[in-house]
């Protein structure tokens, strides 16, 4: 793997830390920091975490409904399963652990998929935000639950804006 750098992008729901390399982001995770914003690299910015700044950027101005950008993941077999199927629950839309279970087939790993979605590392743009509990509550998430609701409404506001018209191609793909 090439030289792991750092770009810290200010969201609308505060700071986000974005690491990858020249070939792809690696993670995409909210920082709860109280020092001032700084690049975290010397040297000149990668281009592919700008890129996923600036579409980080258009996803919050309501414009972007997938991304483009290259990203990878790095897990366990059963957690990858989860997180390929946590990027087919379309924008602006939720469904429950139990359902990410039987979709990898194994309707028993309820808990293991929660503990998967936990793990993942590229908020957003693996949208374990869209995934919340069989009673239809939020449940658990690394940046915090109100960024959660927060995330959940932002794309329900931007469905309604687009008069809720969205097909296939509008949801989320992995690159």
């Amino acid at each position: 793997m090439s030289k792991l750098s750092v770009l810290n992008y200010v969201s609308p729901i505060g700071e986000i830390e974005i690491q990858g390399t020249k070939e792809a982001v690696y993670s995409i995770m909210f920082s709860n920091r109280n020092e001032p914003l700084t690049r975290l690299t010397e040297e000149a910015p990668v281009q592919v975490l700008e890129e996923c700044a600036s579409q980080l950027d258009e996803y919050f101005k309501g414009e972007r409904f997938k991304f483009s950008f290259p990203y990878a993941f790095e897990g366990t077999d059963f957690q990858q399963k989860v997180w390929n199927a946590l990027v087919t629950v379309g924008y602006g839309r939720t469904t429950a652990y139990k359902d990410i279970a039987l979709a990898i087939g194994n309707e028993k790993a309820i808990r293991a998929v929660g503990s998967a979605n936990g793990k993942n590392k590229l908020s957003i743009v693996i949208p374990c935000h869209r995934i919340i509990g069989s009673n239809q509550k939020l449940t658990g998430y690394a940046g915090g639950l109100w960024r959660k609701e927060w995330l959940l409404q932002h794309e329900k506001r931007c469905l309604g804006s687009k008069g809720g018209l969205m097909d296939e191609r509008d949801i989320f793909e992995r690159v």
